[in-house]
């Protein structure tokens, strides 16, 4: 990463924001934005987020829930404790052990989010079709553990194969 890109990382208003109000990425703007126009977030609610460092989805998802509510966040990379409703797995949530450690911990929920995004190769159509396998393991999640009406909220890159994966999910839209 270069200093021009650091300054303007720095400059940003919810980079800025976002430490100011101790939130650990700006990201956990983007939810809140997110939950206020559609309210797939709510008190007693049961999460399961893929993809879940920094942490900052983490945050605003414990805080809506609440203590009656509860996260089990997961990702590769080790992510520093976040609160008492919630829980960290570190490791791949595309493999089976951790799909397994899943279900053992939440069987049923009524949210799967995933800001997961993958390692970045810098070459657009191979960092989208990973996007796009992500974004289809998180379906496969929520498929498993969603209540009837429950909610996935996935994060995806632009381009030529995000049409057909949202066709495949036109089906499963409530109302």
């Amino acid at each position: 990463m270069g200093k021009r890109w650091l300054r303007e990382k720095k400059r940003d208003y919810y980079y800025r924001k976002a430490k100011t109000e101790n939130y650990r990425s700006r990201a956990a703007y983007k939810l809140l934005q997110l939950n206020s126009k559609f309210r797939f977030l709510r008190r007693g609610f049961r999460v399961i987020e893929l993809g879940c460092a920094p942490g900052g989805w983490t945050q605003v998802a414990s805080e809506l829930v609440g203590r009656e509510g509860r996260v089990v966040g997961v990702d590769l990379q080790r992510v520093a404790e976040v609160g008492e409703n919630v829980v960290l797995l570190r490791g791949d949530f595309t493999s089976p052990e951790v799909r397994e450690k899943l279900r053992e911990l939440m069987p049923e929920c009524e949210v799967v989010l995933s800001d997961a995004s993958p390692e970045i190769s810098g070459v657009w159509s191979v960092d989208h079709a990973r996007s796009v396998a992500l974004c289809e393991a998180a379906l496969q999640i929520a498929e498993e553990h969603l209540v009837e009406g429950g909610a996935l909220v996935a994060k995806v890159f632009q381009g030529d194969m995000l049409q057909e994966l949202v066709e495949k999910l036109r089906p499963l839209q409530a109302g």
